[in-house]
């Protein structure tokens, strides 16, 4: 056998070499520099070879990092198309203001953040001078995901703007009583401003990702021209931690979405310390966003470095800034000029000498302040460049200091991100530093003063100039006046109203045809946006797939290994179905794009997005509370729903608890419904609400989370009796009573009412019958739609009651005069069911499916969890016999019947 240490490196490579001889002369040539000008030349040799190789488009692997310098040279950034004088003065003014409301707003004890704006001012700033699209011109304008954490920057300049008041400033994070703002990004708290909600934190770039393909989704099919607008999403290097942050990158480049731009606000510092330590973040990010595909921006150092590396002729300086970690860069900041010479122009000879070429003054200049992330023109450029590049989309990584103009008190310290106030003396400090025109006598009794140059000042008139040639404010929440969308033809939802006959259907297979119905409508066909993440074959949804078309950019370049079957599968670049493969977070981010792009483009869709039932609230809740927050419409439906229905896959794949996280979300409208014509009924509900007409008093700004199932079932036909139609969209009507039902019990026979949701209704009818037939009980069968919104319009009815209004709840109304106690039944958690309890005047019991799963038969599952027909008819008894109604021997027998 060969030793493996003889092999040499060409004996493994498989690619073949036709001409060993040319090979071996340019690795001797790399020998040769090494020996003779040194590893760090020959280095530098070849990462300079290998981008002039990825330049030229030779089929290499990317070059990951490049040096730890700016991307663009000095000597080729644009000129700055505008008053950078004028913008110094504006982002003073903004500094200023966002550092003042904080500070003001912490004696009322509400906080803020001030670092952060401070260290990105000129990201935004620039920005919306030159770069951001508002929505007064043609088009949508851009789309703006503005850093949490960086509101009050973002308030200051709509203050200098004209469209806030002192009075908003002052009511920074105090909005009960009027007239306040929100703390961070938040339009349903401030819908004229707020367009993303993006503080928690990796949001906001999984949701620009999908902004920025969904604009093309809606170009691509002829919806509306998207292709002037630009999506930007300004974010912390620490927030890139987040597994939402990168979850997306490939998706990007892999469409070349040119339409998207991340500003990366690269000021080395987290919540708590430094973002990466012992390791640089920017060089980790580089990596990370060049592998994936993107334009790789840096915008490291500012103009007072250029002299420094002009003096460094050998690399020495560039090697240097390359091992530095970011924790030690963090520590110059804070440092003065003799401990810098040291530590870190004292490691090497060279730039030892170096360092006898610079002041003092100079050195503090470079380390101190001079970022490439504080300079409008280093900032103007790699905006430039972002725009200029085609075919994939750019990262800008920005290095700034946090804290940047606060004072030595603030800027890179660890806890200034927890620091929410200056001092006046500070406050004095930074107003010399930015040159404003504030006295100390505007302090009185030591409050910070706001500060405006006037409405007619040369500011604010540029400020406004800019914006104006822009296309208006920015950011800006715009909802355009849009008809309300007809609503479809009655047909498609009347045919469920008959019910299956003798053919077993389950709700997701009702669920599905209804949109397929839908989906054919003349007038709104074209609107629903189906999302499936890699399962429309579990659902019975790969019909669509040759009528609506899965959307890919690139339509089919390939012929589908199905093409002669009747439902093969189908890429168009005008597809409808978003199949976005094995990804909750990433469908959430389309359904949000698509349910506000009524505000956002003006064009109302109606998204579908349909999955496991688990891999829902309980894997994207956070993003549910984002599409909340967003004004988001449209249906979320939760396939395969209810604990025992996903049999043989165990604890992570059991669902007994969606309905009960959504019951937190206010925007959810929460569905549990049992028969295919509840389905057809609370769907052309919610299409009325949200998109057509709402009731008075209705906020269409709502969602639908609906449970459907898996488990095929003959289908009923819809009740004839008053009220039905009402109760399934309120969340309650009686299906049967034990009369109707034909069970003719005894004419003082005891009694109670079976209240159930989804599937569990099946087993209450069967109990209905086990306990007339087998123990002399009539039961009335209730179908609760919503759990949910039986316990909102309750409590919304105990409200009014403090108001001094009369008002009884929806759910006290249906039962009142029901006779005998309520045994309510669900396949979830009795959390569910037990919502209404304290409205019921009956005795009140719940039946749930508490605990870990299992995997075993859906019988013998819910046969465990006590909820099958069985242990529904030993838990009524023996809420009969704790009544006195039944024998108390009556529910031993039972259990010993029925094998409990």
């Amino acid at each position: 056998m060969t030793d493996p240490k003889a092999i040499q490196p060409s004996e493994l490579d498989q690619l073949p070499d036709r001409d060993p001889e040319e090979t071996a002369e340019w690795q001797a040539s790399l020998d040769a520099v090494t020996k003779a000008a040194g590893p760090h030349r020959a280095a530098y040799l070849m990462r300079r070879t290998l981008e002039r190789a990825e330049g030229a488009g030779l089929a290499l692997p990317k070059l990951l990092e490049t040096d730890y310098v700016n991307s663009i040279p000095t000597a080729d950034e644009p000129a700055v198309d505008g008053d950078e004088d004028l913008e110094q003065r504006i982002t003073a003014w903004n500094r200023w203001n966002a550092a003042a409301m904080v500070t003001r707003g912490s004696k009322h004890g509400v906080g803020g953040h001030i670092a952060t704006f401070a260290s990105a001012a000129w990201l935004y700033e620039t920005g919306f001078n030159h770069f951001f699209k508002g929505k007064e011109g043609d088009g949508s304008g851009d789309q703006l995901y503005v850093q949490g954490h960086a509101s009050p920057g973002i308030y200051a300049r709509a203050f200098l703007d004209g469209r806030l008041t002192e009075d908003h400033l002052d009511n920074f994070r105090r909005e009960a009583g009027g007239n306040g703002l929100p703390s961070y990004p938040h339009p349903r708290r401030l819908p004229w401003l707020w367009e993303f909600p993006t503080v928690s934190m990796g949001l906001g770039p999984i949701s620009a990702i999908y902004q920025a393909r969904f604009n093309r989704y809606l170009t691509s099919r002829g919806i509306k021209d998207l292709t002037n607008s630009h999506v930007w999403a300004f974010l912390g290097d620490g927030e890139m931690d987040e597994p939402e942050s990168t979850t997306a990158l490939t998706l990007a480049s892999r469409e070349g979405l040119d339409n998207l731009t991340f500003v990366i606000n690269c000021n080395l510092q987290r919540l708590d310390g430094p973002v990466r330590a012992n390791f640089k973040i920017v060089q980790e990010l580089e990596a990370q966003f060049r592998g994936a595909g993107w334009n790789v921006v840096k915008s490291l150092w500012g103009t007072a470095w250029d002299e420094l590396f002009q003096l460094d002729t050998n690399g020495a300086l560039v090697r240097r800034l390359r091992e530095v970690p970011d924790a030690q860069v963090q520590t110059y900041q804070t440092r003065d000029a003799a401990y810098i010479r040291e530590d870190f122009f004292g490691k090497d000879p060279e730039l030892a000498a170096m360092a006898k070429l610079l002041s003092d003054d100079k050195i503090l200049e470079c380390f101190h302040y001079s970022r490439g992330g504080h300079e409008s023109r280093k900032v103007y450029a790699a905006y430039r460049a972002a725009l200029a590049h085609k075919g994939a989309p750019t990262v800008i990584l920005a290095q700034t200091v946090k804290g940047h103009t606060l004072g030595t008190g603030f800027a890179s310290k660890n806890a200034n991100h927890q620091m929410k106030k200056l001092s006046v003396d500070e406050f004095k400090d930074m107003r010399d530093l930015l040159g404003l025109p504030i006295k100390d006598s505007d302090f009185v009794d030591g409050v910070v003063p706001y500060g405006h140059p006037g409405a007619d000042s040369p500011e604010v008139r540029y400020l406004q100039e800019r914006r104006a040639a822009l296309g208006g404010p920015a950011p800006a929440r715009r909802v355009h006046p849009v008809a309300p969308l007809p609503a479809p033809a009655e047909k498609a939802f009347a045919s469920f109203d008959k019910g299956s006959g003798s053919q077993s259907v389950a709700t997701t297979m009702a669920f599905v045809r209804l949109v397929k119905d839908l989906v054919r409508d003349k007038e709104t066909g074209k609107r629903w946006v189906p999302i499936v993440p890699d399962e429309a074959r579990t659902f019975g949804m790969e019909s669509l797939f040759p009528s609506l078309g899965i959307y890919s950019p690139k339509g089919q370049t390939y012929e589908p290994v199905d093409r002669d079957q009747l439902m093969y599968y189908k890429e168009a670049e005008n597809g409808q179905i978003l199949n976005e493969g094995i990804t909750e977070a990433g469908s959430m981010a389309d359904f949000i794009a698509a349910s506000t792009s009524y505000a956002t483009h003006g064009e109302t869709m109606i998204p579908f997005y349909i999955f496991y039932s688990m891999f829902g609230w309980q894997r994207t809740a956070d993003q549910m509370w984002q599409l909340g927050d967003q004004l988001g419409r449209g249906f979320l439906v939760g396939a395969t729903a209810g604990r025992t229905t996903l049999t043989g896959e165990g604890l992570q794949h059991a669902d007994g608890h969606s309905p009960a996280i959504a019951a937190t979300n206010p925007a959810a409208m929460t569905y549990d419904p049992a028969f295919a014509y509840e389905v057809a009924a609370i769907v052309k509900d919610g299409l009325r609400r949200m998109y057509g007409e709402a009731a008075p008093g209705e906020d269409p700004n709502v969602f639908y989370y609906l449970t459907v199932y898996n488990e095929p079932m003959p289908q009923p036909a819809k009740p004839s009796g008053a009220g039905v139609d009402e109760g399934i969209v309120k969340g309650l009507y009686r299906f049967n009573t034990a009369e109707s039902a034909g069970l003719t019990p005894a004419a003082n026979a005891p009694r109670l009412q079976l209240l159930s949701s989804g599937t569990a209704i099946h087993w209450a009818l069967k109990a209905q019958r086990l306990l007339a037939e087998e123990w002399g009980v009539a039961a009335d069968v209730w179908s609760a739609t919503s759990w949910t919104e039986l316990r909102r319009d309750a409590m919304d009815a105990d409200a009014a009651l403090l108001r001094g209004e009369e008002r009884v709840p929806y759910v006290r109304r249906a039962l009142q005069g029901a006779e005998g106690p309520v045994l309510a039944v669900s396949d979830y958690m009795r959390q569910v069911p037990d919502q209404i309890a304290q409205w019921v005047e009956q005795d009140y019991s719940s039946l749930g499916a508490d605990g870990f799963g299992l995997s075993d038969t859906r019988d013998a599952a819910r046969r465990h969890f006590g909820v099958d027909a069985e242990s529904i008819v030993v838990a009524a008894l023996a809420q009969l016999a704790r009544r006195g109604e039944v024998k108390a021997t009556a529910v031993k027998e039972a259990r010993e019947r029925h094998g409990l």
